[in-house]
């Protein structure tokens, strides 16, 4: 019989950045994706500020409900999560629900929040996922956030406006973490902070499908358990990390 493989070892993340952008194409994105690590590191004095790229008006089964109601429904949720996590700031862009664009709007709004902020580490959807189906604003969402990061908010050329009009230095990021990514190598320790991401997830009421507390409990369970891999942590968050020379 031949071996078995070994388990998966992704790389432990254990330092706590001080400074912290989200950038979520949707309302819950962040919440489910990276919450957990969201509120390890503001626990451990990391200061942290969302930026919601879509009004999230579109994500509804629901006939009866306005695309301009959902989208206010849904940017209170995204409130109420980040305050339960204790996040600093919520930015909210207020692009329609799976209308982002590749474009130079886009990216310098984001140049924008990179540059105000300073941010250590930048948190994003995973923009090249192969085999599994991606919404097009997270596909989106990732690639602006990559090229936003690098080269626009580092070189002062890019949006000139921003240095020139508002003040805004350059900025070197020096790390992406990527959310939702198929090649995960990187795993951040939630065990303590699972609490705090299953209430955040709870706020997102307009997405949960009928699902009872238990079951979205047990779910968010279930997914913090399937990466963990042979890194020795009960519950985990997994993403792929890119690093650029600063």
């Amino acid at each position: 019989m031949p071996e078995s493989m070994p388990e998966p070892m992704n790389e432990p993340m254990n330092e706590t950045p001080q400074k912290v952008l989200v950038v979520t194409p949707h309302p819950d994105d962040a919440d489910f994706w990276c919450s957990g690590s969201i509120a390890k590191w503001i626990a451990d004095g990391a200061t942290v500020r969302y930026v919601l790229c879509t009004d999230g008006g579109k994500g509804t089964t629901d006939p009866n409900i306005s695309s301009a109601d959902l989208s206010k429904v849904r940017e209170q949720e995204q409130a109420d999560a980040v305050k339960s996590l204790g996040v600093q700031e919520l930015v909210l862009l207020h692009h329609p629900d799976g209308s982002l664009e590749d474009n130079d709007e886009f990216r310098k709004e984001l140049v924008r929040q990179i540059r105000q902020v300073q941010p250590d580490v930048v948190l994003c959807p995973e923009p090249y996922r192969k085999n599994l189906a991606w919404h097009r604003d997270h596909r989106i969402a990732g690639q602006v956030t990559l090229d936003a990061v690098f080269p626009c908010a580092r070189d002062h050329l890019h949006f000139e406006e921003l240095w020139r009009d508002e003040g805004l230095e350059p900025h070197k990021t020096p790390t992406i973490l990527f959310w939702g990514t198929e090649l995960a190598d990187t795993v951040i320790d939630i065990s303590n902070s699972l609490d705090a991401k299953i209430k955040a997830v709870a706020a997102h009421k307009s997405q949960m499908d009928g699902r009872n507390e238990k079951e979205v409990q047990d779910f968010i369970k279930e997914r913090a358990q399937e990466d963990v891999g042979g890194s020795g942590f009960e519950f985990v968050e997994a993403f792929r990390k890119v690093t650029f020379r600063v």
